[in-house]
């Protein structure tokens, strides 16, 4: 099983806990890339939610639960994906029963924060993934809004193909001496 670029530049960085901005084309292997940091990072059965992973499409939070969850079955930590357009209240339903990361789109993970449906007190880790893609769709002041309410000591991780302009915004805002790591070609 090899590695790809993105994978081999970033891992030793966010195994150690560094916050993290990796710049890389999709398709480059990013979603396993923030994988193994959390899922090596938490506390399995804390029923807690520790990790958060924050996505602009609904689509790609049903990819990213689909990678994450039969991984974290394994080390008993359990992944749920929240996004609008699915069952509210079953998803409300898995989170009191207890998981450890939650996948979400911004919109409906607000939504459940401001009616205390979701506790982000516990957070260890937040990866931010298609960055330049939630500012594309004008998710930033959801996203800021979501980083102000985790409040605890974390990591950040955040993968984006661009770190200009909204996405440069929220490296400086919310990132503490982040390491850079950039990766040009995709790979399959």
């Amino acid at each position: 099983l090899s590695m790809t670029p993105i994978q081999a530049a970033s891992l030793p960085l966010t195994l150690a806990g560094k916050d993290l901005i990796a710049q890389a084309k999709t398709g480059s292997g990013k979603t396993a890339a923030f994988t193994l940091p959390l899922l090596m990072n938490l506390n399995p059965r804390r029923f807690a939610v520790q990790a958060l992973v924050l996505v602009p499409t609904r689509e790609l939070a049903l990819q990213v639960s689909e990678v994450l969850g039969p991984i974290g079955k394994e080390c008993g930590i359990r992944v749920l994906a929240v996004y609008g357009g699915a069952d509210r209240h079953k998803q409300v339903v898995d989170i009191e029963r207890g998981v450890e990361i939650i996948v979400a789109t911004p919109l409906r993970l607000i939504d459940l924060m401001k009616s205390n449906e979701c506790d982000l007190s516990a957070i260890q880790v937040v990866a931010i993934d298609e960055a330049d893609r939630m500012a594309d769709e004008g998710f930033m002041p959801q996203v800021e809004w979501i980083m102000r309410h985790v409040t605890g000591e974390h990591q950040t991780m955040l993968f984006s193909a661009t770190l200009d302009g909204q996405v440069g915004n929220l490296v400086k805002r919310y990132m503490k001496n982040p390491k850079e790591v950039s990766i040009d070609s995709p790979t399959d």
